[in-house]
């Protein structure tokens, strides 16, 4: 196995590092947000390299022993952690130069894929069938089997954790697997990469990494025979591509899309404590996390004070580059998003109370992408900034009276991926927890996601689970085999 040119993010093949497969393949280049600057450069992977991964993937699975070695999976796993923590450091500055996030939260992300990899290590030599006698003599086996070629669609946002998550079960589970990468965070996906592939004991063609801009590319992983089970994460606009792509072959889907996450305060919260949180997990990554919180509910009698509150914590955020001390808030991804987002911000005064209007800080360099938070009261269930996944430092605040008008407001949406209340009647919280039509919901925090605890959305924000036990579930089949002794 050579060593990848660390300038360049390439394709790796069956076992090899390659530019592509065209003779002289298309190179494309990421930009670092904060700046404006070219940060990275990658080949841009061709339909003919999805077409070249799945073949190696297909028959490594279909001739290698790697489904049936468990302790080697969970050892390639462990292994896979133990590189990954180590070069933590290295990797959260690319992440950083390449993101925007701040560094922390880089950080985090990366510690994140590693509590992943070590939990699946240890699921790998756990996938336990069972034996029923049925009758005097009549045996039925069921056994847990990998399913068999895996197509992994990572995105940009949280390239680390967002692959791993998918990635450790795949091949806890004993699957082959060909990935496909964000060309933005290409070289961060590549050294993640490089702390698996490292391990010789990997047969080739077991994982197969893509990179690149192009939508063919996923088209054809997504439409190929050859694929048993894709997992996506990202919008449900391609989410619904990717199902409709899948639907010719019937091929498995684990699908964790968009999500327009309320956030109830009810009126006897910490006010102070739920501002502090509320704000700290609406403008994670910049607003754009699928399970951000983004719209705020407030019940009536609380909602001018909480209101005025929020603006003047919203005032106080610092934006700055990702790895400054100083930053509260990065970037978004590239100046297109932060004028899409801008444009929504200014729009807002058409159809809902601007109670912070966002904008570009002054000072900031040509080209980056930095913007200042906004927050709009919004009343009309049916507005588009209610409705729609906006990914970006925009927050709705809304008022409500009583449960059920809560929970009304909660469930207005077809998203139905992450909620929280803030508020101290635990009783009355775990009531409107079994309302909220949401797969996450949480009391007085938001976003804490686990290796251990199963996460994934309702309704249009998708469907199967991630982390836990049941992530397994989306890369194993059943298989029952029934045996008369008598």
């Amino acid at each position: 196995m050579s060593r990848m040119s660390m300038d360049i993010a390439q394709q790796y093949i069956d076992g090899r590092w390659l530019p592509g497969l065209a003779e002289r393949a298309a190179v494309g280049e990421s930009v670092d947000p904060a700046t404006g600057r070219i940060a990275g450069r990658y080949y841009d992977a061709t339909p003919g390299d999805a077409e070249a991964a799945l073949t190696a993937a297909r028959r490594a699975f279909e001739q290698d022993s790697w489904p049936r070695q468990p302790r080697l999976r969970a050892d390639v796993l462990r292994r896979f952690a133990d590189r990954l923590e180590q070069r933590q450091e290295e990797i959260a500055d690319v992440l950083v130069k390449l993101n925007g996030k701040l560094r922390r939260e880089a950080l985090g992300e990366i510690r994140a894929g590693v509590s992943e990899l070590h939990y699946y290590a240890g699921l790998a030599r756990n996938l336990f069938g069972r034996t029923i006698e049925i009758e005097p003599g009549c045996y039925s086996w069921l056994d847990r089997e990998a399913i068999g070629v895996a197509v992994i669609i990572v995105p940009w946002n949280a390239p680390v954790t967002l692959l791993v998550r998918s990635l450790a079960p795949a091949l806890a589970a004993g699957c082959s697997v060909v990935i496909k990468a964000a060309h933005q965070t290409a070289m961060v996906h590549q050294m993640v990469m490089e702390c698996l592939l490292a391990d010789d004991r990997l047969p080739a063609g077991i994982v197969n990494s893509l990179v690149g801009a192009r939508s063919d590319t996923s088209e054809h992983l997504c439409a190929s025979p050859e694929t048993d089970v894709i997992s996506f994460t990202g919008s449900t606009r391609v989410g619904k591509r990717i199902a409709q792509a899948a639907s010719a072959n019937l091929t498995r889907l684990s699908l964790e899309l968009g999500g327009k996450a309320p956030a109830v305060v009810l009126a006897d919260t910490d006010t102070t404590a739920a501002v502090r949180g509320i704000v700290a997990h609406s403008l994670v990554m910049a607003g754009q996390m699928c399970s951000a919180i983004a719209r705020v509910l407030v019940e009536a009698p609380v909602h001018q004070e909480f209101t005025r509150q929020l603006k003047q914590a919203f005032d106080a955020v610092r934006v700055g580059p990702g790895e400054s001390a100083d930053s509260d808030m990065g970037p978004l991804i590239d100046a297109a998003n932060r004028d899409r987002v801008l444009k929504l911000a200014r729009d807002a005064g058409d159809v809902a109370r601007v109670i912070r209007a966002g904008g570009v800080p002054d000072g900031t360099p040509p080209g980056s992408a930095f913007l200042t938070p906004t927050l709009v009261a919004v009343d009309d269930l049916e507005s588009p900034y209610i409705q729609e996944e906006l990914f970006g430092p925009l927050l709705v605040i809304e008022s409500f009276e009583g449960d059920a008008d809560a929970l009304r407001r909660a469930n207005a949406t077809r998203f139905g991926l992450a909620a929280s209340l803030w508020g101290r009647d635990d009783a009355r919280m775990r009531r409107l927890a079994r309302g909220i039509k949401s797969g996450s919901v949480w009391f007085n925090t938001h976003n804490k996601l686990h290796a251990e605890a199963e996460t994934g959305g309702y309704r249009e924000s998708g469907y199967g689970r991630l982390h836990g036990v049941e992530g397994l579930n989306d890369f194993l089949e059943t298989k029952h085999t029934y045996w008369e002794t008598r």
